[in-house]
């Protein structure tokens, strides 16, 4: 007698794709490295059986609260507002809810997320530190599943997701040397000089410069300041009030690029036409600004996706990960999404 679709289980789906059970909780848990094909095999699977996953039991089996937190350091930059919305799609897709806590670039508010308090009540922690780094390496030693996202640390004892900054940054000067931009400034440099999203873009940023053989002029570099529209809208202003004349800007984040593109054109000053500007984060608002901002999409959902299947990994619910497992580390590819800010009318 063929069950019932309220009845269907994990079996039954893996049974009528023609896949493993470990397939067919990848698909369900959202795993972002899945051929096409296969992954439509199983979702029309679960579609026909109308197979749910018990929540409610399966906490009750291992548990566990059915919740995790998501530390960023503010939801008013697009970039953490857009990330939040990926995982809790990501952990929707697990069952999992998602609290979130803004650490707001405080140290000791970052260390507390680090204490044994600050994974109570939850069952793991995705955390984007800032000010708390390398020296701290021995902070993350917690007793609760953690995931590190961002780039204030790295060979830290937990598993960490992070993007490819140097290389993004390395691509946005290149896409502006290609189009003949040689007097290039950049926004939104910061004054640590530790390991930070800034100090990798920058770092890619001079590689490429120096590999051109174009000269950075350091009245041309703008920073610091959170990376927020009206600090670009400042900076771009500090430029042009200096009397620094680029023709093309590199923004550490679109934030900033959507801050300097509108000061540009209060001035009357032709994006891209006089000065190309280009970001980093491919948040949506970028796709809708005028002009729409050139940018590197880091793969935020992928990341997303990634460190949520990792801290469910860690948390126990998946039977086949082997928790002796040593911390692992993922680097996200990116892409470049060049568009009228720097490509003019022929942009795309």
């Amino acid at each position: 007698m063929a069950r019932s679709r309220a009845s269907a289980t994990m079996k039954d789906v893996a049974r009528a794709a023609g896949v493993s059970l470990k397939t067919v909780s990848n698909v369900v848990n959202g795993y972002p490295y899945l051929s096409p094909a296969t992954k439509a095999r199983v979702e029309e699977a679960i579609s026909s059986l109308g197979y749910r996953v018990n929540v409610t039991a399966r906490n009750l089996r291992q548990g566990s609260t059915g919740l995790i937190k998501l530390v960023v350091p503010e939801l008013r930059i697009p970039y953490f507002g857009e990330l939040a919305d990926s995982v809790v799609e990501a952990a929707g897709r697990r069952g999992l809810t998602v609290l979130l806590q803004q650490h707001r670039y405080d140290r000791e508010a970052e260390l507390g997320v680090l204490r044994s308090d600050g994974g109570s009540q939850v069952d793991g922690v995705l955390f984007s530190p800032v000010h708390v780094g390398q020296a701290d390496a021995e902070a993350f030693r917690v007793d609760f599943p953690l995931v590190i996202l961002g780039e204030s640390i790295f060979g830290a004892p937990c598993d960490h997701v992070s993007m490819r900054n140097i290389e993004g940054g390395r691509a946005q000067v290149e896409h502006l040397l290609g189009l003949g931009r040689r007097r290039i400034a950049i926004i939104g440099l910061s004054d640590v000089p530790d390991v930070s999203s800034s100090r990798l873009r920058h770092k890619g940023a001079v590689a490429a410069l120096e590999a051109a053989g174009v000269a950075l002029d350091p009245a041309l570099v703008a920073g610091p300041g959170p990376w927020v529209r009206p600090v670009g809208a400042r900076l771009m202003a500090d430029l042009l009030d200096s009397g620094a004349r680029p023709d093309g800007v590199v923004c550490y984040n679109d934030a900033l690029a959507l801050g300097a593109v509108h000061e540009l054109s209060r001035r009357g000053v032709r994006v891209p036409d006089d000065i190309a500007v280009i970001g980093f984060d491919n948040v949506e608002e970028t796709n809708y600004s005028w002009p729409p901002i050139s940018t590197i999409d880091p793969g935020r959902e992928t990341i997303a996706a990634a460190a949520v299947a990792m801290l469910v990994e860690r948390i126990g619910l998946e039977q086949s990960f082997d928790p002796s497992t040593g911390p692992r580390e993922l680097l996200v590819d990116f892409r470049l999404v060049a568009r009228q800010s720097t490509l003019g009318a022929t942009g795309g």
